[in-house]
């Protein structure tokens, strides 16, 4: 630190030497001393999240030292609400602990389930692992350009339930101005493709982990790539897919085709269904954690990205993983205003006679 001027006595100089380790004491107590870390898992022991939460946690142990374990703790089921409302619930925002999400939590969040108790923009994210989405037809676009010239009836897409990532592909379709006709009841990518390679089914949504080798079987059964929800880039702009770079965005194909835009309030829920639908897994700090223990998680969060543990498991499930910069543009979509949320709801109640329960 500058010394601005000599002090004028020893009395003055031993008074300022004090007040500095005041301020020194005040600023030790204020930070947190994380001596036992926990990430609380939205999800079953063995699933999805319990795996990503472990391999992350090996990770982060690099960054935090030996002397504070991260430890995991599975709760609740495969769609991460259960998990979501005990870290809003439950969780005191002390730095200990943290919590792995699946996307899949962040749609049940717009939809208006019933169960949900959480707030996402109560979310302090560290780091996400976000994943291609790709919307596959049979037929590719002559499947749609001969629906136009009415040779086909509206396009049957395999579907979860309106509260699922296949939310995203329903707007993705409004959006493009193609009628459409879920089939719902078909949960997993397996589900999905039996009915897609039986001719039940004109479409899928492809997204989560191993998109390409998805993409592959159903281009197998005559599935084209028609277009990508693409990629979150460092400004919080949607670019095209690093690992489809030919294929247009949702926006782009609505363009060529001159295709009516979505009502604004629509459009945002788009981009956030979308945001879920492209997040494979985020780990977030519960609201009111300090910023300096925000600091440390995220410091650690670099540290466990860096790992090979991670590094494999993305690897191997062609996920990127972003640090907390890249995670909070990742979330930032689902930030909505209230009025964007109604919307999308009553269009949902409009479209599919659906409520929420």
């Amino acid at each position: 630190m500058k010394r601005r001027q000599l002090l004028a006595g020893a009395g003055a100089a031993w008074a300022m030497t004090a007040s500095r380790a005041a301020r020194a004491e005040d600023a030790l107590a204020a930070t947190p001393v994380i001596t036992g870390l926990e990430i609380l898992v939205a999800g079953p022991a063995g699933g999805q999240m319990d795996r990503w939460a472990r391999a992350c946690a090996q990770g982060l142990q690099a960054g935090f030292g030996a002397s504070q374990p991260v430890l995991t703790r599975p709760a609740g089921g495969l769609d991460g609400v259960t998990g979501a409302n005990r870290m809003e619930a439950l969780v005191m925002p002390d730095g200990r602990t943290a919590s792995m999400l699946p996307g899949s939590a962040l749609i049940a969040f717009l939809t208006g389930d019933s169960r949900v108790q959480f707030q996402v923009g109560h979310f302090v994210p560290v780091l996400a692992g976000v994943s291609s989405a790709l919307l596959m037809v049979h037929g590719g676009l002559g499947r749609l350009q001969g629906q136009k010239a009415g040779k086909f009836g509206p396009l049957r897409i395999a579907a979860d339930s309106p509260q699922s990532p296949d939310l995203a592909a329903f707007l993705a379709l409004e959006r493009l101005g193609v009628p459409f006709q879920p089939v719902f009841g078909l949960r997993g990518i397996d589900a999905k493709a039996k009915a897609f390679a039986a001719g039940e089914a004109d479409a899928v949504l492809v997204q989560g982990e191993d998109v390409p080798a998805d993409a592959a079987l159903l281009s197998a059964s005559g599935g084209e790539p028609l277009v990508s929800l693409g990629m979150i880039a460092p400004d919080g702009s949607i670019m095209r897919d690093g690992l489809f770079p030919a294929l247009p965005l949702v926006s782009e194909l609505a363009q060529t085709w001159g295709a009516k835009p979505l009502p604004a309030l629509l459009e945002g829920a788009f981009e956030a269904a979308a945001a879920a639908a492209r997040l494979d897994f985020i780990l977030v700090l519960p609201h009111l954690t300090s910023p300096s223990a925000i600091a440390q998680w995220r410091q650690a969060g670099q540290s466990a990205i860096a790992a090979p543990a991670m590094q494999s498991a993305a690897s191997g499930s062609a996920v990127s993983l972003l640090g907390s910069l890249g995670a909070e543009a990742a979330l930032a979509p689902m930030g909505l205003p209230a009025e964007d949320i109604l919307a999308l709801r009553s269009w949902l109640m409009q479209t599919f006679g659906w409520r929420a329960s």
